[in-house]
Protein backbone atom coordinates (compact mmCIF):
# COMPACT_ATOMS: atom_id res chain seq x y z
CA UNK A 1 0.00 0.00 0.00
CA UNK A 2 1.03 3.37 -0.84
CA UNK A 3 1.44 6.13 1.77
CA UNK A 4 -1.44 8.14 0.71
CA UNK A 5 -3.60 4.35 1.21
CA UNK A 6 -2.75 3.74 4.15
CA UNK A 7 -3.67 6.92 5.81
CA UNK A 8 -7.01 6.70 3.86
CA UNK A 9 -7.36 3.61 6.04
CA UNK A 10 -5.94 4.95 9.11
CA UNK A 11 -8.34 7.67 8.80
CA UNK A 12 -11.46 5.03 7.76
CA UNK A 13 -10.61 3.21 10.87
CA UNK A 14 -10.65 6.13 13.03
CA UNK A 15 -13.80 6.93 12.28
CA UNK A 16 -15.03 3.97 12.89
CA UNK A 17 -13.65 3.97 16.16
CA UNK A 18 -14.94 7.34 16.96
CA UNK A 19 -18.57 6.38 16.38
CA UNK A 20 -18.17 3.36 18.44
CA UNK A 21 -16.35 5.27 21.17
CA UNK A 22 -17.52 8.60 21.75
CA UNK A 23 -21.37 8.67 20.98
CA UNK A 24 -22.10 10.59 24.59
CA UNK A 25 -20.71 13.04 22.91
CA UNK A 26 -22.76 13.90 19.98
CA UNK A 27 -24.64 16.85 19.94
CA UNK A 28 -27.83 16.47 21.37
CA UNK A 29 -30.05 16.51 18.38
CA UNK A 30 -28.10 13.73 16.70
CA UNK A 31 -30.42 10.38 16.76
CA UNK A 32 -26.64 8.64 17.30
CA UNK A 33 -26.29 10.48 20.60
CA UNK A 34 -26.29 7.96 23.57
CA UNK A 35 -29.37 7.28 25.43
CA UNK A 36 -30.11 8.76 28.28
CA UNK A 37 -31.54 7.10 31.45
CA UNK A 38 -32.90 9.23 34.20
CA UNK A 39 -30.93 8.66 37.19
CA UNK A 40 -28.04 6.71 35.59
CA UNK A 41 -27.08 9.13 32.67
CA UNK A 42 -24.90 11.99 34.17
CA UNK A 43 -25.96 15.32 32.96
CA UNK A 44 -22.68 17.66 33.02
CA UNK A 45 -22.95 21.60 32.43
CA UNK A 46 -21.12 21.12 29.61
CA UNK A 47 -18.68 19.51 27.97
CA UNK A 48 -17.09 19.23 24.35
CA UNK A 49 -19.43 18.16 21.81
CA UNK A 50 -17.85 16.49 18.57
CA UNK A 51 -18.22 12.97 16.20
CA UNK A 52 -16.06 11.56 14.04
CA UNK A 53 -15.37 14.32 11.85
CA UNK A 54 -13.43 15.93 14.66
CA UNK A 55 -11.42 12.95 15.41
CA UNK A 56 -10.36 12.00 12.06
CA UNK A 57 -9.01 15.79 11.72
CA UNK A 58 -7.17 15.35 14.94
CA UNK A 59 -5.24 12.05 13.40
CA UNK A 60 -4.65 13.01 9.91
CA UNK A 61 -2.78 16.32 10.86
CA UNK A 62 -0.69 14.50 13.77
CA UNK A 63 -0.47 11.95 10.99
CA UNK A 64 1.08 15.08 9.07
CA UNK A 65 3.12 15.63 11.93
CA UNK A 66 3.33 19.23 11.73
CA UNK A 67 2.56 19.95 15.17
CA UNK A 68 3.37 23.37 16.17
CA UNK A 69 1.06 26.34 15.01
CA UNK A 70 0.82 25.93 11.17
CA UNK A 71 -1.35 25.34 7.92
CA UNK A 72 -4.58 24.17 10.04
CA UNK A 73 -3.61 27.70 12.53
CA UNK A 74 -3.21 29.79 9.25
CA UNK A 75 -6.72 28.69 8.17
CA UNK A 76 -8.80 28.35 11.51
CA UNK A 77 -7.18 32.11 12.11
CA UNK A 78 -8.50 33.55 8.93
CA UNK A 79 -12.21 31.63 8.98
CA UNK A 80 -12.66 32.62 12.70
CA UNK A 81 -11.91 36.25 12.00
CA UNK A 82 -14.24 36.16 8.79
CA UNK A 83 -17.18 34.91 11.15
CA UNK A 84 -16.21 37.42 14.18
CA UNK A 85 -16.11 40.43 11.75
CA UNK A 86 -12.65 41.02 12.57
CA UNK A 87 -9.37 41.99 11.40
CA UNK A 88 -7.04 39.25 12.78
CA UNK A 89 -7.46 36.63 15.17
CA UNK A 90 -4.21 35.26 16.95
CA UNK A 91 -4.35 31.45 18.39
CA UNK A 92 -3.46 30.98 21.47
CA UNK A 93 -3.48 27.85 24.12
CA UNK A 94 -5.97 29.36 26.13
CA UNK A 95 -8.47 31.74 26.93
CA UNK A 96 -6.90 33.02 30.33
CA UNK A 97 -3.63 33.28 27.65
CA UNK A 98 -5.43 35.16 25.22
CA UNK A 99 -6.84 37.65 27.91
CA UNK A 100 -2.90 38.03 28.88
CA UNK A 101 -1.98 38.25 24.89
CA UNK A 102 -4.43 40.80 24.57
CA UNK A 103 -3.85 42.97 27.76
CA UNK A 104 0.07 42.97 27.11
CA UNK A 105 -0.25 44.41 23.90
CA UNK A 106 -1.72 47.15 25.08
CA UNK A 107 1.75 48.06 27.49
CA UNK A 108 3.96 48.16 24.66
CA UNK A 109 6.51 51.14 24.32
CA UNK A 110 5.34 51.08 20.73
CA UNK A 111 1.97 52.78 21.54
CA UNK A 112 1.73 56.52 21.91
CA UNK A 113 2.68 57.14 25.37
CA UNK A 114 -0.83 58.50 26.36
CA UNK A 115 -2.21 55.58 25.41
CA UNK A 116 0.63 52.76 26.72
CA UNK A 117 -0.76 51.15 30.30
CA UNK A 118 2.05 51.48 32.32
CA UNK A 119 2.50 50.11 35.99
CA UNK A 120 0.06 52.23 38.52
CA UNK A 121 -2.64 53.35 35.62
CA UNK A 122 -6.09 52.03 36.18
CA UNK A 123 -8.69 49.76 34.35
CA UNK A 124 -12.40 49.45 34.98
CA UNK A 125 -13.46 45.65 35.59
CA UNK A 126 -16.18 43.81 37.02
CA UNK A 127 -16.06 42.48 40.58
CA UNK A 128 -18.22 39.31 39.40
CA UNK A 129 -16.57 36.76 37.63
CA UNK A 130 -13.49 34.81 36.61
CA UNK A 131 -9.89 35.64 37.87
CA UNK A 132 -7.91 35.76 34.78
CA UNK A 133 -10.06 38.13 33.31
CA UNK A 134 -8.24 40.50 35.69
CA UNK A 135 -5.13 38.75 36.71
CA UNK A 136 -3.27 40.16 33.59
CA UNK A 137 -3.99 43.58 34.42
CA UNK A 138 -2.53 42.98 37.75
CA UNK A 139 0.81 40.84 36.32
CA UNK A 140 1.04 44.02 34.11
CA UNK A 141 1.32 46.42 37.32
CA UNK A 142 -1.80 48.16 36.27
CA UNK A 143 -4.29 48.48 38.81
CA UNK A 144 -8.07 47.14 38.60
CA UNK A 145 -10.47 49.45 39.53
CA UNK A 146 -14.04 47.03 40.59
CA UNK A 147 -17.20 47.88 40.15
CA UNK A 148 -20.50 46.08 41.11
CA UNK A 149 -22.45 44.06 39.31
CA UNK A 150 -26.16 43.46 38.22
CA UNK A 151 -27.26 39.99 39.39
CA UNK A 152 -30.11 39.67 36.98
CA UNK A 153 -27.80 39.61 34.01
CA UNK A 154 -24.39 38.72 35.88
CA UNK A 155 -22.71 41.77 34.25
CA UNK A 156 -21.39 45.28 35.45
CA UNK A 157 -23.85 47.98 36.49
CA UNK A 158 -22.36 50.33 34.26
CA UNK A 159 -23.96 53.20 35.85
CA UNK A 160 -21.22 53.05 38.27
CA UNK A 161 -18.40 53.35 35.07
CA UNK A 162 -18.67 57.32 35.74
CA UNK A 163 -17.87 56.87 39.63
CA UNK A 164 -14.68 54.81 39.10
CA UNK A 165 -12.98 57.15 36.73
CA UNK A 166 -9.31 58.44 37.42
CA UNK A 167 -8.57 61.10 35.39
CA UNK A 168 -5.04 61.03 34.35
CA UNK A 169 -4.60 57.06 35.54
CA UNK A 170 -8.07 55.04 33.77
CA UNK A 171 -6.82 54.23 30.69
CA UNK A 172 -8.82 51.10 29.86
CA UNK A 173 -11.91 48.88 30.63
CA UNK A 174 -11.60 45.39 30.70
CA UNK A 175 -14.51 42.95 31.76
CA UNK A 176 -16.65 39.62 30.57
CA UNK A 177 -20.02 39.24 28.32
CA UNK A 178 -21.02 36.98 31.59
CA UNK A 179 -22.58 33.78 30.43
CA UNK A 180 -23.20 34.24 27.24
CA UNK A 181 -25.06 37.72 28.26
CA UNK A 182 -23.44 40.53 26.42
CA UNK A 183 -22.59 43.52 29.07
CA UNK A 184 -24.08 46.86 27.87
CA UNK A 185 -21.90 47.68 24.94
CA UNK A 186 -23.39 50.93 24.08
CA UNK A 187 -23.11 52.35 27.25
CA UNK A 188 -19.09 51.24 27.61
CA UNK A 189 -18.45 52.57 24.54
CA UNK A 190 -19.68 55.86 25.15
CA UNK A 191 -17.78 56.22 28.47
CA UNK A 192 -14.70 54.13 26.42
CA UNK A 193 -15.11 57.67 23.70
CA UNK A 194 -15.40 60.01 26.02
CA UNK A 195 -12.22 59.62 28.23
CA UNK A 196 -10.34 58.17 25.03
CA UNK A 197 -9.91 54.60 26.51
CA UNK A 198 -9.43 51.49 25.50
CA UNK A 199 -11.89 48.41 25.68
CA UNK A 200 -11.21 44.67 26.07
CA UNK A 201 -14.02 42.46 25.40
CA UNK A 202 -13.96 39.40 26.84
CA UNK A 203 -16.05 37.07 24.88
CA UNK A 204 -14.52 33.69 26.25
CA UNK A 205 -18.48 32.71 27.42
CA UNK A 206 -20.39 34.69 24.19
CA UNK A 207 -19.17 33.14 21.17
CA UNK A 208 -22.28 33.82 18.72
CA UNK A 209 -23.49 36.31 21.12
CA UNK A 210 -25.31 39.56 19.30
CA UNK A 211 -25.76 42.98 19.88
CA UNK A 212 -28.12 44.94 18.27
CA UNK A 213 -28.45 48.78 18.60
CA UNK A 214 -29.54 52.30 16.45
CA UNK A 215 -27.52 52.51 13.35
CA UNK A 216 -27.83 56.50 14.23
CA UNK A 217 -25.92 55.69 17.54
CA UNK A 218 -23.22 53.06 15.67
CA UNK A 219 -22.57 55.94 13.59
CA UNK A 220 -21.67 58.02 16.64
CA UNK A 221 -19.54 55.35 18.37
CA UNK A 222 -17.36 55.30 15.31
CA UNK A 223 -18.28 51.52 14.57
CA UNK A 224 -18.02 52.21 10.74
CA UNK A 225 -16.08 48.76 10.62
CA UNK A 226 -19.06 46.82 11.51
CA UNK A 227 -21.31 49.39 9.84
CA UNK A 228 -19.08 48.46 6.37
CA UNK A 229 -19.64 44.99 6.47
CA UNK A 230 -23.51 44.88 7.15
CA UNK A 231 -23.80 47.59 4.01
CA UNK A 232 -21.86 44.76 1.61
CA UNK A 233 -24.74 42.58 2.53
CA UNK A 234 -22.70 39.13 2.48
CA UNK A 235 -21.91 38.57 6.39
CA UNK A 236 -24.52 35.95 8.32
CA UNK A 237 -24.61 37.63 11.22
CA UNK A 238 -23.23 41.50 10.76
CA UNK A 239 -26.52 43.01 9.18
CA UNK A 240 -28.18 46.37 9.23
CA UNK A 241 -32.51 45.64 9.50
CA UNK A 242 -34.92 48.47 10.57
CA UNK A 243 -32.65 51.06 11.54
CA UNK A 244 -30.52 48.51 13.83
CA UNK A 245 -27.17 47.45 13.63
CA UNK A 246 -26.38 43.70 14.51
CA UNK A 247 -23.20 42.22 15.26
CA UNK A 248 -21.31 39.95 17.45
CA UNK A 249 -20.12 40.41 20.69
CA UNK A 250 -16.04 40.50 20.69
CA UNK A 251 -16.40 42.96 17.79
CA UNK A 252 -17.14 45.90 19.32
CA UNK A 253 -14.13 47.39 21.23
CA UNK A 254 -10.38 47.57 20.18
CA UNK A 255 -9.69 43.71 21.03
CA UNK A 256 -10.96 40.47 21.97
CA UNK A 257 -10.63 37.31 23.43
CA UNK A 258 -11.96 34.31 23.21
CA UNK A 259 -11.14 30.30 24.83
CA UNK A 260 -11.60 27.01 23.20
CA UNK A 261 -11.91 25.01 26.41
CA UNK A 262 -14.36 22.01 26.48
CA UNK A 263 -17.30 23.62 27.91
CA UNK A 264 -16.98 26.75 25.59
CA UNK A 265 -18.83 27.29 22.34
CA UNK A 266 -16.16 25.14 20.29
CA UNK A 267 -13.28 23.43 21.78
CA UNK A 268 -9.75 22.70 20.63
CA UNK A 269 -9.44 21.03 24.17
CA UNK A 270 -7.26 23.55 25.40
CA UNK A 271 -7.17 26.58 23.09
CA UNK A 272 -8.39 30.46 22.46
CA UNK A 273 -8.09 33.39 20.30
CA UNK A 274 -6.97 36.90 20.00
CA UNK A 275 -9.38 38.90 18.32
CA UNK A 276 -7.83 41.85 16.60
CA UNK A 277 -10.94 43.99 15.68
CA UNK A 278 -10.24 47.63 14.09
CA UNK A 279 -6.68 48.85 14.61
CA UNK A 280 -4.40 46.81 12.48
CA UNK A 281 -0.96 47.43 14.55
CA UNK A 282 -2.09 45.71 17.51
CA UNK A 283 -1.63 42.14 15.81
CA UNK A 284 1.92 42.86 15.40
CA UNK A 285 2.03 43.98 19.29
CA UNK A 286 -0.14 40.54 20.18
CA UNK A 287 1.52 38.43 17.93
CA UNK A 288 4.84 40.00 19.68
CA UNK A 289 4.10 38.81 23.12
CA UNK A 290 2.42 35.30 22.14
CA UNK A 291 5.73 34.45 20.26
CA UNK A 292 8.80 34.72 23.08
CA UNK A 293 8.37 38.70 22.66
CA UNK A 294 10.27 38.59 19.19
CA UNK A 295 10.32 41.76 16.98
CA UNK A 296 10.04 39.16 13.91
CA UNK A 297 6.26 38.84 12.55
CA UNK A 298 7.45 36.12 10.13
CA UNK A 299 5.42 33.14 10.67
CA UNK A 300 6.65 30.15 11.82
CA UNK A 301 8.71 28.13 8.30
CA UNK A 302 9.07 31.71 6.95
CA UNK A 303 11.92 34.09 6.72
CA UNK A 304 12.29 37.71 5.31
CA UNK A 305 8.97 38.63 4.63
CA UNK A 306 10.26 42.29 5.29
CA UNK A 307 13.11 41.90 2.98
CA UNK A 308 15.55 43.48 5.44
CA UNK A 309 16.56 40.31 7.76
CA UNK A 310 19.66 41.26 8.44
CA UNK A 311 19.18 44.95 8.08
CA UNK A 312 18.06 46.06 11.38
CA UNK A 313 19.38 47.98 13.95
CA UNK A 314 17.15 47.49 17.90
CA UNK A 315 18.68 48.47 20.72
CA UNK A 316 22.08 48.19 21.76
CA UNK A 317 22.47 45.32 19.07
CA UNK A 318 24.36 45.78 16.48
CA UNK A 319 23.37 46.43 13.01
CA UNK A 320 22.50 43.32 10.57
CA UNK A 321 21.95 41.20 13.62
CA UNK A 322 19.27 38.92 12.52
CA UNK A 323 15.46 40.31 13.34
CA UNK A 324 14.51 36.79 13.77
CA UNK A 325 16.50 37.19 17.13
CA UNK A 326 15.40 40.29 18.18
CA UNK A 327 12.99 40.54 21.04
CA UNK A 328 11.19 44.08 21.82
CA UNK A 329 9.09 42.58 24.93
CA UNK A 330 9.35 40.71 27.35
CA UNK A 331 7.01 38.04 26.19
CA UNK A 332 5.65 34.41 26.32
CA UNK A 333 5.33 31.18 24.30
CA UNK A 334 1.45 30.84 24.03
CA UNK A 335 0.90 29.34 20.95
CA UNK A 336 -1.48 25.89 20.33
CA UNK A 337 -0.35 23.46 18.11
CA UNK A 338 -1.58 22.89 14.58
CA UNK A 339 -3.72 19.66 15.42
CA UNK A 340 -5.99 21.42 18.09
CA UNK A 341 -6.53 23.80 15.24
CA UNK A 342 -7.98 21.40 12.92
CA UNK A 343 -10.37 20.47 15.87
CA UNK A 344 -10.98 23.53 15.76
CA UNK A 345 -11.95 24.29 12.06
CA UNK A 346 -14.27 21.29 12.21
CA UNK A 347 -16.05 23.13 15.35
CA UNK A 348 -16.39 26.42 13.79
CA UNK A 349 -18.71 24.63 11.17
CA UNK A 350 -20.59 23.54 13.72
CA UNK A 351 -21.08 26.57 15.65
CA UNK A 352 -24.20 27.96 13.89
CA UNK A 353 -25.99 25.12 14.86
CA UNK A 354 -24.47 24.89 18.67
CA UNK A 355 -25.53 28.74 18.97
CA UNK A 356 -28.93 27.71 18.34
CA UNK A 357 -28.78 24.67 20.33
CA UNK A 358 -27.77 26.59 23.44
CA UNK A 359 -30.49 28.87 22.63
CA UNK A 360 -33.24 26.30 22.58
CA UNK A 361 -32.17 24.47 25.73
CA UNK A 362 -32.00 27.96 27.58
CA UNK A 363 -35.53 28.65 26.45
CA UNK A 364 -37.02 24.79 27.74
CA UNK A 365 -35.33 25.37 31.28
CA UNK A 366 -36.86 28.57 31.02
CA UNK A 367 -40.75 27.44 30.41
CA UNK A 368 -40.13 24.32 31.84
CA UNK A 369 -39.48 26.13 35.25
CA UNK A 370 -41.90 28.62 34.92
CA UNK A 371 -43.89 29.08 37.78
CA UNK A 372 -40.92 29.50 40.23
CA UNK A 373 -39.96 32.81 40.48
CA UNK A 374 -42.05 33.17 44.21
CA UNK A 375 -38.42 31.97 45.04
CA UNK A 376 -36.02 32.16 42.18
CA UNK A 377 -34.84 35.19 40.32
CA UNK A 378 -33.95 33.96 36.62
CA UNK A 379 -31.56 35.75 34.42
CA UNK A 380 -32.29 38.30 32.22
CA UNK A 381 -30.99 39.41 28.58
CA UNK A 382 -28.99 42.66 28.65
CA UNK A 383 -31.66 45.09 28.25
CA UNK A 384 -34.71 43.13 28.72
CA UNK A 385 -36.97 44.03 31.31
CA UNK A 386 -39.09 40.93 31.31
CA UNK A 387 -39.48 37.73 29.68
CA UNK A 388 -43.39 36.78 28.88
CA UNK A 389 -44.39 33.35 29.13
CA UNK A 390 -45.69 31.71 25.27
CA UNK A 391 -49.34 31.62 25.26
CA UNK A 392 -48.77 27.82 24.56
CA UNK A 393 -46.47 25.09 25.01
CA UNK A 394 -46.39 24.41 21.05
CA UNK A 395 -44.87 27.93 19.96
CA UNK A 396 -41.84 28.80 18.57
CA UNK A 397 -38.92 28.04 21.08
CA UNK A 398 -37.81 32.05 20.98
CA UNK A 399 -38.10 33.85 23.83
CA UNK A 400 -40.40 37.10 24.28
CA UNK A 401 -38.39 39.55 26.31
CA UNK A 402 -39.74 43.46 26.71
CA UNK A 403 -36.85 45.53 26.39
CA UNK A 404 -35.71 48.56 28.08
CA UNK A 405 -35.87 52.18 26.80
CA UNK A 406 -32.32 52.62 24.83
CA UNK A 407 -33.24 50.66 22.07
CA UNK A 408 -30.15 48.08 22.20
CA UNK A 409 -31.13 44.29 22.23
CA UNK A 410 -29.10 41.47 23.10
CA UNK A 411 -29.26 38.07 21.49
CA UNK A 412 -27.58 35.16 23.77
CA UNK A 413 -25.50 32.20 23.19
CA UNK A 414 -26.09 31.50 26.90
CA UNK A 415 -22.91 29.67 28.40
CA UNK A 416 -25.56 28.60 31.24
CA UNK A 417 -28.57 29.05 32.55
CA UNK A 418 -28.30 31.31 35.51
CA UNK A 419 -30.54 30.93 38.65
CA UNK A 420 -30.40 33.29 41.54
CA UNK A 421 -32.01 31.84 44.63
CA UNK A 422 -33.99 34.64 46.28
CA UNK A 423 -33.14 34.78 49.66
CA UNK A 424 -36.95 34.21 51.57
CA UNK A 425 -36.54 30.73 49.98
CA UNK A 426 -37.33 27.98 51.92
CA UNK A 427 -33.90 26.30 50.89
CA UNK A 428 -30.83 27.85 49.54
CA UNK A 429 -28.67 27.47 46.50
CA UNK A 430 -25.85 25.24 48.51
CA UNK A 431 -28.70 23.23 49.11
CA UNK A 432 -29.96 23.06 45.36
CA UNK A 433 -26.52 22.43 44.25
CA UNK A 434 -26.54 19.63 46.67
CA UNK A 435 -29.63 17.57 45.44
CA UNK A 436 -28.93 18.38 41.35
CA UNK A 437 -25.23 16.54 42.29
CA UNK A 438 -26.90 13.67 44.01
CA UNK A 439 -28.97 13.54 41.10
CA UNK A 440 -26.03 13.24 38.24
CA UNK A 441 -27.16 16.65 36.99
CA UNK A 442 -24.04 18.95 36.52
CA UNK A 443 -24.05 22.86 38.49
CA UNK A 444 -21.43 25.91 38.82
CA UNK A 445 -21.27 28.71 40.79
CA UNK A 446 -20.70 31.71 38.71
CA UNK A 447 -16.97 31.17 38.53
CA UNK A 448 -15.22 33.17 41.38
CA UNK A 449 -18.19 35.03 42.61
CA UNK A 450 -17.27 38.07 44.04
CA UNK A 451 -13.74 38.53 43.07
CA UNK A 452 -12.16 40.33 45.80
CA UNK A 453 -13.52 38.22 48.56
CA UNK A 454 -11.00 34.95 46.81
CA UNK A 455 -8.04 34.27 48.63
CA UNK A 456 -5.86 35.57 46.03
CA UNK A 457 -6.68 38.91 46.23
CA UNK A 458 -7.14 39.02 49.72
CA UNK A 459 -3.73 37.85 49.98
CA UNK A 460 -3.09 41.46 47.07
CA UNK A 461 -4.93 43.80 49.50
CA UNK A 462 -2.80 42.87 52.41
CA UNK A 463 0.67 42.69 50.53
CA UNK A 464 0.00 45.80 48.81
CA UNK A 465 -3.02 48.12 49.52
CA UNK A 466 -2.97 50.06 46.51
CA UNK A 467 -2.62 47.11 44.03
CA UNK A 468 -6.30 47.31 43.51
CA UNK A 469 -9.17 49.60 44.16
CA UNK A 470 -13.07 49.24 44.76
CA UNK A 471 -15.28 51.81 43.76
CA UNK A 472 -18.52 51.91 45.69
CA UNK A 473 -20.73 48.92 47.29
CA UNK A 474 -20.64 45.60 46.02
CA UNK A 475 -23.36 43.84 46.85
CA UNK A 476 -24.65 43.01 43.66
CA UNK A 477 -21.49 40.73 43.25
CA UNK A 478 -22.21 38.99 46.68
CA UNK A 479 -25.66 38.44 46.24
CA UNK A 480 -23.85 36.55 42.99
CA UNK A 481 -21.27 34.70 45.30
CA UNK A 482 -23.97 33.54 48.15
CA UNK A 483 -27.14 33.40 45.85
CA UNK A 484 -26.25 32.27 42.33
CA UNK A 485 -25.83 29.01 40.54
CA UNK A 486 -25.85 28.17 36.77
CA UNK A 487 -26.93 24.42 34.81
CA UNK A 488 -25.91 23.52 31.53
CA UNK A 489 -27.48 24.64 28.19
CA UNK A 490 -24.38 23.20 25.97
CA UNK A 491 -25.49 21.59 22.65
CA UNK A 492 -24.72 17.75 24.10
CA UNK A 493 -27.85 17.94 26.06
CA UNK A 494 -31.02 15.99 24.87
CA UNK A 495 -34.24 16.83 24.79
CA UNK A 496 -34.85 14.13 27.80
CA UNK A 497 -31.92 15.11 29.56
CA UNK A 498 -33.32 18.69 29.88
CA UNK A 499 -36.69 17.67 30.39
CA UNK A 500 -34.98 15.65 33.63
CA UNK A 501 -33.32 19.23 34.92
CA UNK A 502 -36.35 20.17 34.66
CA UNK A 503 -38.32 17.86 36.79
CA UNK A 504 -35.81 17.12 39.52
CA UNK A 505 -35.75 20.97 40.13
CA UNK A 506 -39.58 21.14 40.31
CA UNK A 507 -39.78 18.27 42.69
CA UNK A 508 -37.13 19.63 44.81
CA UNK A 509 -39.02 22.60 45.32
CA UNK A 510 -42.46 21.46 45.83
CA UNK A 511 -40.85 19.34 48.53
CA UNK A 512 -39.17 22.09 50.46
CA UNK A 513 -42.15 24.76 49.79
CA UNK A 514 -44.97 21.96 50.95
Amino acid sequence: MSPAEIKSEILRLTREFSRLTHSANRPGADAAHAPFIPGQTTIPYAGRVFDEDEVEAAVSSTLDFWLTLGPEGEAMEKELAAFMGVKHCLLVNSGSSANLVAFSALTTHKLPEHKRIRPGDEVITVAAGFPTTVAPIIQAGAVPVFIDAKSLTGNADCSLLDAAFSPGKTKAVMMAHALGNPFELVTVLEFCQKHDLWLVEDNCDALGCTYSLPLEKAKSLGLDHLIKIAEKGEHTIIRIENGMLTAPTGSFGDISTQSFYPPHHLTMGEGGSVNIIRRAPLKTYAESFRDWGRDCWCASGKDDTCNKRFKWQLGELPEGYDHKYIYSHLGFNLKPLDPQAAIGRVQLKRLPAFIEARKENWERLRRGLHGLEKYIDFALPTHATAWNPPASTDSAPVSNFTWDETGCKTDCSWFGFKITIKEDAPFTRTELAAHLDQNKIGNRMLFGGNLVRQPAFVQLRRDNPNAMRVSGELTGADRIMNQTMFLGTYPGLTVEMVAHMVKVIRDFVAAKAA
